[in-house]
């Protein structure tokens, strides 16, 4: 740690009462020693194999998987084939989709050079995700957004290769709009065309140009798509936040993949119309607000883009925000350390804003910067000490002593809600399992037969108890955007511990 950097950390930590004192120095006295980040990195990457829906590739690497989903889009007269289920169940839900493959595409922009051999995979992982979106965007002023009935498919616990559930296709149009999918799926576009650039240059055209589209259609057409779908997306993926942050958020990737003056205009002039300061602590599928302001920032603190500084305060008010001692009422801590919001699935927030602590620790140390917080100082280190302490604590350093990822260390949650995990394999059981005979393989207590290597579960609840039971969902459900920025932490702690 930098000399400067210590002396922050001392002044940030003499004003602080004394049980947060404590547990920031649990922070930071918690080796992580024993900790293989290439492991976990390598395993997090490998869940989103066993999310994958369509045919299969031969390189297939979780093998208890088969095809699935293989007429998917017919009903509407278009492929939509591929892609990925977003949790346990068999849906495609677009929005989140979108957002995972964002957020994986951020992760190998900004730590793609410390994946070493893992990125090849995670490029994989990123174009099964683009390949699926551009599918659902080649019908110009239509975006399809969701594949699979939801009240259908969670009346039932099948395997992804049996389901006969209904597989009705949702789409937003000029008279149906949904600004925040389709803006949260130019981002993911946008993003991933600068992932290809140098390695596919004729795909991130394709890419890019595909953002392109999809954003004016996006812009042009303003409205949420839980709007116009309503039952068909809620309550499972409804737009509470607005779909006002999704267009701030396209912008801003289309303006970091095209260097298009156009949309930093865009930025400039919607501002304050789209409410870019507003729930700054925010960042998940349905709020982008606090990422918006971390990723404008580094153009500002690279002295690119002073007419955008507010950006930067936000940015910083966001660290500070989540701070322990300063810390927004909507973002506390558990007596164990880890960031609780309420709400279910909490580790998508504890990886997403761990993530975002990291990318602007990097910023500001690129800038020689350190963020001002009521008199304090947070300094870079201190910001990735403590996204390094909420990895360390979902690998295993937790009053549990418990892995929340599966497959990594000798306990972890054995009993993930998770239907494919949780039923036998195709293999094993090659006669077809019905809607209600999945029941009994829901309700067993007995461990899942399939292990779903690199899955990260929802977590435990505010006082760091974790049931390990399929029916508590909200703790026990992995997803897709639990372990994208995941993956761009562990590349980091891979390579700098």
């Amino acid at each position: 740690m930098a000399p400067n950097a210590r002396i922050s950390r001392a002044k940030f930590q003499a004003k602080l009462p004394h049980f947060l004192l404590v547990l920031l120095l649990s922070l930071s006295s918690s080796s992580g020693y024993g900790h293989d980040y290439s492991d976990a990195l390598r395993k997090s990457i490998l869940f989103f194999e066993g999310q994958r829906s369509g045919p299969l590739p031969p390189d297939q690497r979780i093998r208890w998987r088969r095809d699935s989903a293989l007429r998917d889009g017919a009903t509407a007269g278009v492929d939509l084939t591929g892609g990925y289920y977003d949790a346990g169940d068999n849906v495609k839900f677009g929005f989140p989709m979108a957002f995972t493959a964002t957020l994986l595409s951020w992760s190998v922009i900004d730590f793609g050079r410390n994946m070493g051999p893992e990125l090849g995979n995670a490029l994989k992982a990123v174009r099964w995700a683009t390949d699926y979106l551009l599918k659902a965007t080649a019908v110009p002023g239509v975006v399809f957004v969701q594949v699979g009935d939801p009240l259908s498919d969670h009346n039932c616990w099948e395997r992804p290769e049996d389901m006969d559930t209904l597989r009705t296709v949702y789409r937003i149009d000029r008279d149906h709009p949904g600004s925040d999918v389709a803006g949260e799926t130019a981002a993911a576009l946008a993003a991933a065309s600068i992932v290809f650039r140098s390695r596919d240059p004729g795909y991130s055209r394709l890419l890019l140009d595909r953002a392109v589209k999809v954003f004016e259609f996006a812009d042009m057409h303003r409205g949420a798509y839980s709007n116009s779908l309503r039952s068909g997306v809620c309550p499972f993926y409804c737009d509470n936040n607005g779909y006002q942050d999704e267009l701030l958020w396209g912008a801003a990737w289309l303006h970091k993949a095209s260097r298009r003056r156009e949309y930093r205009e865009y930025i400039v002039n919607n501002e304050v119309i789209l409410r870019a300061g507003e729930t700054i602590n925010e960042f998940g599928w349905d709020n982008k607000h606090a990422g918006i302001n971390v990723l404008i920032s580094k153009e500002v603190l690279m002295g690119r883009a002073d007419d955008l500084r507010s950006f930067q305060n936000n940015a910083d008010g966001f660290i500070c925000s989540i701070l322990p001692g300063i810390s927004h009422a909507q973002v506390q801590y558990s007596p164990g350390g880890l960031i609780f919001k309420a709400g279910g699935s909490n580790m998508q927030h504890v990886t997403s804003l761990s993530f975002l602590l990291l990318a602007y620790s990097n910023y500001l140390s690129h800038s020689n910067h350190i963020v001002p917080c009521e008199g304090r100082s947070a300094s870079p280190a201190l910001l990735k000490q403590l996204a390094k302490r909420q990895v360390d604590y979902i690998l295993g350093d937790n009053p549990m002593r418990m892995s929340y990822m599966v497959g990594y260390g000798g306990r972890y949650p054995r009993r993930i809600h998770h239907r494919g995990s949780s039923l036998p394999s195709v293999a094993a059981h090659p006669a077809h399992i019905g809607c209600k005979a999945g029941s009994l393989y829901y309700l067993t207590p007995n461990p899942n037969p399939n292990i779903l290597v690199g899955a990260v579960v929802g977590g435990p609840n505010s006082t760091d108890s974790f049931p390990d039971s399929r029916p508590y969902f909200q703790e026990s459900e992995p997803t897709t955007y639990i372990n994208a920025p995941l993956v761009g932490l562990l590349a980091f702690f891979s390579a700098h511990t």
